[in-house]
C-alpha cells in the first residue's frame, strides 16, 4: 500500500511530461510553417530581382551585400517595392543601380579638422 502514492505521483509526472511534449510538437509545426512562409517570400523576392535587374546590377548588388548586408537588404526591399507598385519600366541596369545605391546610402558624417 505504501507504493500506491508513489505510483500516482509517477503517473501524474508522466502525464505532465506528455502534455509538454505535445505542446512542443504543436509549436514545432508553427515554426515550420513560418519557416516555409519565409522561404517562399525570399524565393518571390529573388524572382522579382532576377526579373527587374540586369546581370551588372545584380553583380553590383551582390558586391554591396558582401560588405554591407543590412544596406543591401534595404536596397532589395526598395527594388521589390518599386516593382510591385509598377514604378519600374524595363530593367534596372548597373548605372540605375549606382544611382539607387547613392540615393539610399546613409549620410556619412565628415569630420573636417582645421588646425590654427
Amino acid at each position: 500500500m505504501s507504493g500506491s502514492p508513489d505510483d500516482d505521483e509517477l503517473e501524474e509526472l508522466r502525464e505532465k511530461k506528455m502534455e509538454q511534449l505535445r505542446e512542443q510538437q504543436g509549436g514545432g509545426t508553427d515554426t515550420e510553417a513560418q519557416d516555409a512562409m519565409r522561404e517562399q517570400a525570399e524565393a518571390q523576392k529573388q524572382a522579382l530581382l532576377r526579373q527587374y535587374l540586369t546581370d551588372g546590377a545584380r553583380k553590383r548588388l551582390n558586391s554591396v551585400k558582401m560588405s554591407k548586408p543590412d544596406f543591401a537588404e534595404q536596397v532589395e526591399q526598395q527594388v521589390v517595392a518599386l516593382a510591385r507598385s509598377g514604378r519600374i519600366q524595363g530593367q534596372i541596369d548597373e548605372e540605375k543601380m549606382k544611382d539607387l545605391l547613392r540615393e539610399l546610402k546613409p549620410d556619412s558624417q565628415s569630420f573636417d579638422i582645421r588646425r590654427r
